[in-house]
């Protein structure tokens, strides 16, 4: 995410048989006469052919070449998206985040270790992490001490010995200081909030790094587990199954763990005063953390209740649910005006639920756990593969719950729109437009309409199915689509992506 470099061994020289032989056949021919000696001679010569002699038409064998010695260089401060140059690093993939935190609402301060396990993906004399205002301590890779220095909010790690290329390594960062969000003028502000009695972090396109030293671009999943420890009384939600808690002088420790790889975006923390309902469902954790400062009754609690009705209908439409714990958390505070699709779990802010209870939200989180958390983007600017599907379920589950069919949604959203940003390069200070979101499940029923519904709902459930656990790009799914439909694509893809021109009615 090992490979050696081998030095070239020395063999010895091949066996030069011809100048012996030719001087034992002179020999033979000066004693011919004397038949025991022929004989002994003929023994002789056919003794050295068969232990490997040869005549002067012998070629030596070749030497191998040795393999050429590492060429050891830092890894590249970002990950080369064209949206956001710097996020994520170069160098290395990681494979897994090991946190074992204590964060202190009272103060605000937080500290502990993080784990890394990586593979180099090319020879690294340094590499990058992202780790954004807080301060990191002692550093290590695979057990020996590594320098390390602060460079904005990147983590510049220097090992004791160069990383071969193919070789999986281990980086601990001792960390701590008083965590604090990151602003984008266009996205909005993202990362860790503090509140009057704890915490969380979430955003996107970037969070992650505010609270712990990370690869932070979607392109590098990683399984992720947690360990916060924070007084006793208080809660912790995080991603995927919930493990031991244990209580000790007043505080407490609360396990999570993501076994299935996760872009660093959808990792996310909650800590404060929350009722936390903890069932099963389809045979998995379902966890469901409702702040205490709203009614166990709220629009919030009964929209929530839905998760699990709303999980099996997506699993109808798009396949078995891909991860191993499911739910879902409320947060009542005024900065969060959106609801984010972090793996296993969404976080919803409560200001959906302020009139009444709102199910499609729910829809449209949960639907991303297949669209954009188990097929995670490669590159920002195919959001639209996340955000287009997952306001296309909501238009299937209004047709689902009698209100509106998905054909009256699509005419609603094709009347009047706005088609001069490209649904498939809509710029990054436009990631989270109605370009995106709305166009982008008109794209999808433009491709249902040209391709027919048969084809159309197995590639809704193949799809996510080739490419669980991994990445993938608007070009992938064009030839996934072409393949479902047995016809080329290009013109429609052309038109509802990329165009700047409203596309005819499918």
């Amino acid at each position: 995410m090992a490979g050696l470099w081998s030095s070239l061994r020395s063999r010895p020289a091949p066996t030069r048989g011809f100048a012996a032989l030719s001087q034992g056949a002179r020999n033979v021919g000066a004693v011919m006469q004397r038949a025991n000696k022929a004989r002994t001679a003929v023994a002789v010569l056919t003794a050295l052919v068969l232990a490997g002699c040869s005549g002067d038409d012998e070629t030596a064998r070749p030497t191998p070449s040795p393999s050429p010695p590492p060429s050891f260089a830092p890894g590249a401060e970002g990950a080369g998206d064209a949206y956001f140059p710097k996020y994520g690093n170069g160098g290395y993939d990681v494979a897994g985040y090991d946190l074992k935190l204590d964060y202190a609402p009272a103060t605000g301060q937080l500290g502990g270790t993080a784990t890394i396990t990586a593979t180099a993906t090319q020879d690294l004399s340094a590499f990058h992490l992202d780790l954004a205002r807080l301060v990191a301590g002692k550093v290590t890779v695979d057990g020996r001490a590594a320098t390390s220095r602060a460079d904005g909010n990147e983590l510049v790690v220097t090992p004791a010995a160069g990383i071969v290329k193919g070789r999986s390594f281990t980086v601990v960062v001792e960390y701590s200081g008083k965590p604090q969000p990151l602003s984008n003028q266009a996205l909005g502000v993202g990362g860790w909030l503090r509140t009057k009695d704890g915490a969380f972090a979430l955003g996107q396109p970037e969070s992650a790094s505010t609270w712990f030293p990370v690869n932070d671009h979607p392109s590098d999943k990683a399984t992720f587990t947690l360990a916060m420890t924070v007084p006793a009384g208080v809660e912790v939600l995080s991603n995927g199954v919930p493990g031991a808690r244990a209580t000790s002088a007043g505080r407490t420790t609360w396990r999570w763990a993501e076994s299935k790889p996760l872009a660093s975006y959808l990792a996310f923390v909650v800590i404060g005063q929350y009722r936390v309902q903890s069932t099963t469902h389809g045979g998995r954790p379902m966890v469901i953390a409702l702040p205490e400062s709203l009614p166990a009754t709220s629009n919030a609690a009964r929209s929530l209740a839905r998760t699990g009705a709303v999980t099996d209908f997506l699993a109808n439409l798009f396949g078995p649910y891909p991860f191993d714990a499911n739910g879902g958390v409320v947060l009542d505070d005024d900065r969060v005006g959106y609801a984010l699709e972090t793996q296993s779990r969404p976080v919803y802010g409560n200001t959906f639920f302020a009139e009444r209870p709102n199910t499609t939200v729910v829809v449209h989180e949960l639907a991303h756990q297949w669209y954009g958390d188990s097929v995670a983007l490669a590159r920002w600017q195919d959001i639209w593969l996340n955000e287009g599907f997952a306001t296309y379920a909501e238009w299937l589950w209004l047709e689902h719950e009698g209100e509106r069919t998905a054909q009256q949604s699509f005419d609603r959203a094709y009347a009047g729109f706005d088609w001069s940003v490209p649904t498939g390069d809509p710029g990054p200070d436009r990631l989270f437009g109605d370009a995106v979101y709305q166009r982008g499940a008109m794209t999808v029923h433009a491709l249902r309409r040209t391709i027919g519904d048969p084809a159309f709902f197995a590639l809704l459930k193949s799809w996510p199915a080739e490419h669980r656990d991994g990445n993938a790009t608007t070009e992938d799914f064009i030839a996934a689509a072409e393949r479902a439909a047995g016809k080329d694509l290009g013109d429609l893809f052309e038109a509802w992506l990329f165009g700047t021109q409203k596309p005819p009615q499918p």
